[in-house]
């Protein structure tokens, strides 16, 4: 997907799990349609790289080292992209990851750390961020969840459950928010070589099953674009699927 350099132009858009994968992919194309960028991760030496990128392509980005598992830090990068940009209108909640373990050998803290950063760090930008959107009177949510949400995976327990919970706050944030000009989608994705995952399918042994098929971090971030512009705006509250289709 292609788009005018400015049809962002003049917005602000907040990408967590920025410095790898889909968020990087993401930050890119957002910043090729014109936005400036609040990058968000722990590892800042990721995000510096990809912030240089936007610099590159004459846009403004600002780097926030932030665990999403943290409510002090996910509020301290609310507040740096206000003091820096003053607005907020597009939030990309990325950030994420899995354990994978049998239902019955699931370690409770692997349960609950999955839910911190799936679904409760999404929730607490969510409000954090919105609240400046719901004085501006307008605002995008993109949430990136995962198939395993629609269908569950073996072995993914926590996981699948966490990104089905997401998938159901971005409806209710779309019920309770949309007659207030903010607009909330998920994108369920499906296998996507980025690093992360990469590692995880290697260590539970499902690397070579996945990788012929597997689509490309750039795949999802153009997503993302149509979800973030106004190319959607009759789009609120969905999830789209994003796998590469059935396969045999």
């Amino acid at each position: 997907m292609t788009a005018p350099y400015d049809e962002l132009a003049g917005q602000v858009a907040i990408v967590t799990g920025g410095g790898t994968g889909i968020g990087a992919a993401a930050a890119r194309v957002l910043a090729g349609a014109g936005a400036d960028l609040v990058l968000a991760a722990r590892k800042v030496e990721r995000l510096e790289a990809v912030a240089a990128e936007i610099t590159a392509m004459g846009r403004r980005s600002l780097v926030v080292a932030t665990d999403m598992r943290n409510e002090d830090e996910i509020q301290r990068l609310v507040d740096r992209t206000i003091e820096e940009f003053g607005r907020i209108e597009i939030v990309v909640n990325n950030a994420g990851g899995s354990y994978l373990f049998p239902l019955e050998t699931t370690p409770l803290d692997k349960w609950d750390n999955t839910f911190a950063l799936n679904l409760r760090a999404p929730f607490v930008l969510t409000q954090l961020a919105g609240a400046h959107m719901l004085i501006a009177g307008r605002g995008v949510f993109v949430n990136i969840s995962s198939a395993a949400g629609m269908v569950g995976v073996v072995g993914g327990a926590a996981y699948s459950a966490a990104k089905a919970g997401l998938q159901m706050f971005t409806r209710v944030v779309a019920k309770e928010w949309g007659p207030k000009g903010i607009r909330a989608n998920a994108i369920a994705v499906g296998g996507v070589a980025s690093e992360g995952a990469l590692r995880s399918w290697k260590r539970a042994g499902i690397y070579d099953r996945l990788i012929d098929n597997a689509g490309q971090p750039e795949d999802i971030a153009n997503a993302i674009l149509y979800l973030a512009t106004d190319r959607s705006k009759f789009m609120n509250g969905e999830t789209i699927v994003l796998t590469g289709g059935p396969r045999d």
